[in-house]
C-alpha cells in the first residue's frame, strides 16, 4: 500500500457543504480540463462530482477515450488508476485523491509470486498454459499476462475471456480471485474436480504435479474481502423470510453462495437487472453496500437490500472522500500535480496488450441464471 500524508486540518474542519462549493467551483474553472471518474462503490458524496460512473471495465474504457483531458481523476482505488494511465494518451495526466486506496485482492498477488507459480507450472506440463488476470491487479501483473500470450478480464467479461483463452492453449492460471474463476468455469461447463487452488504462500503452491496435470483451470488463492462475507446461509436466511425475493449476487461471492442465487453478474449487470425488473419485485444483493443503497434510493418502487445483515463495505474505496478530492483540486489549482499515477515504460506494453485483449471482448452477460 502507498502512504497518503495527512491533509491539513482545514479538510477536516469544513463542512460538507462548503467542500462541495469548493469543488462545484473548481470543476467549473478547470472545464473541459479535467474529467473526474466515480467507481460504483464510492459514496455517494463523491458520486455527485463525477462525470463519469462506472465499474472497472467501463471506467476503463471511457479512460481511454480521454485524449482531450489534462488530468483524470480517478475515484477508485489503485489498480484501477495504474489502469487508467497505461490506456490513456501520454499528455493526460492520472490522478489517484488518496494513495492509501489500493485494492487487498489485488495485494493478493505480486510479480514474483506469479514467475514462481509459472516456472512450477511450465516444468511440471507440457500443455500450453495461457495466463488470465482480473482487472483487480497490479499493473506488472497484467504486463506479464499481456507478454506470456494472457489477457486481462472484467466480471462482465471474464467467460468470454476464458473461453478465447481455452481456444489459445489447454490449460489456464486464473488470478487473483478464485472465485470469479471459479463461478465463471464452472458455469461454462468445466467441472470443479478440473479445477485446483494454487496457493502462492506454500512451496509449489501446495500442488502435487499430478493435481496439476489433470487440471484445466489453476485458481490463485485470493479473494474480495468484501464478497466473501456473503454465506449461502444469508441466501437460505433471506429466502425463509421472503419466498418472492429474487437474489443477485456478483460472481466475486463464493461458488456456494452463486449457486444458491438467483442472479449473478458484474456490477453494471446488477444495475441493468434492477432497473429492468418490474415494480414491486424484491431483490437481495450481494455486492457493496453503498452500491446497494443507491441502488434502493434509485428505485424506491422496488424492495431492496443486502444479502447481508452486515455492512458489506469496500474500506479502501472509501479512503477516497470529498476531503481528498477537494485537496487534489486545490493542488491542480495551484499549479501542483498531486499523486499522479504512472506506471514504468518497461511494464505498459505487455500491459497494454493485456488490457486491450480485455476491450476487444465484452459482454456483460450473467454467470448465473435460474
Amino acid at each position: 500500500m502507498l502512504f497518503q500524508p495527512p491533509l491539513a486540518p482545514q479538510y477536516a474542519e469544513m463542512s460538507e457543504n462548503e467542500r462541495a462549493e469548493r469543488i462545484a467551483r473548481h470543476k467549473l474553472a478547470f472545464g473541459d480540463r479535467l474529467v473526474i471518474l466515480g467507481h460504483h462503490y464510492q459514496q455517494d458524496e463523491v458520486i455527485r462530482f463525477a462525470d463519469f460512473t462506472g465499474d472497472s471495465l467501463k471506467l476503463s474504457q471511457i479512460a481511454a477515450a480521454q485524449a482531450g483531458a489534462e488530468f483524470v481523476v480517478f475515484c477508485g482505488v489503485h489498480f484501477m488508476a495504474e489502469s487508467a494511465d497505461i490506456l490513456t494518451a501520454d499528455p493526460v495526466k492520472v490522478i489517484l485523491p488518496d494513495l492509501s486506496a489500493g485494492c487487498s485482492m489485488a495485494d493478493m498477488a505480486d510479480i514474483d509470486q506469479l514467475e514462481d507459480a509459472w516456472d512450477y507450472l511450465a516444468k511440471t506440463t507440457a500443455e500450453k498454459i495461457i495466463p488470465i488476470t482480473y482487472v483487480n491487479s497490479a499493473a506488472t501483473i497484467k504486463d506479464f499476462c499481456g507478454r506470456n500470450g494472457g489477457a486481462c478480464c472484467t466480471s462482465g467479461n471474464a467467460r468470454l475471456i476464458l473461453e478465447w483463452a481455452l481456444r489459445q492453449g489447454e490449460r489456464i492460471i486464473f488470478l487473483p480471485d478464485q472465485h470469479l474463476g471459479r463461478n465463471t468455469a464452472f458455469a461454462m461447463g468445466i467441472s470443479l474436480d478440473q479445477m485446483v487452488l494454487y496457493d502462492p504462500a506454500l512451496a509449489h503452491g501446495g500442488l502435487t504435479d499430478h493435481q496439476v496435470e489433470a487440471a484445466k483451470i489453476v485458481l490463485w488463492k485470493g479473494h474480495c474481502s468484501v464478497h466473501s462475507l456473503f454465506t449461502a446461509g444469508q441466501c437460505a436466511e433471506i429466502r425463509a423470510h421472503d419466498p418472492k425475493v429474487r437474489i443477485l449476487v456478483h460472481p466475486e461471492c463464493p461458488w456456494e453462495v452463486v449457486q444458491q442465487a438467483d442472479l449473478a453478474g458484474s456490477t453494471e449487470y446488477i444495475i441493468k437487472v434492477v432497473a429492468d425488473s418490474p415494480p414491486g419485485s424484491s431483490w437481495a444483493i450481494g455486492t457493496e453496500v453503498h452500491l446497494v443503497s443507491r441502488l434502493a434510493d434509485r428505485h424506491p418502487d422496488k424492495k431492496i437490500r443486502s444479502l447481508a445483515g452486515i455492512q458489506c463495505l469496500c474500506t479502501t474505496m472509501y479512503r477516497v472522500d470529498t476531503s481528498h478530492l477537494l485537496w487534489t483540486l486545490d493542488e491542480l489549482a495551484a499549479g501542483r500535480l498531486p499523486n499522479r499515477i504512472v506506471v514504468p515504460p518497461d511494464v505498459s506494453p505487455g500491459a497494454v496488450v493485456a488490457l486491450q485483449r480485455m476491450l476487444d471482448n465484452f459482454s456483460a452477460s450473467p454467470i448465473a441464471a435460474k
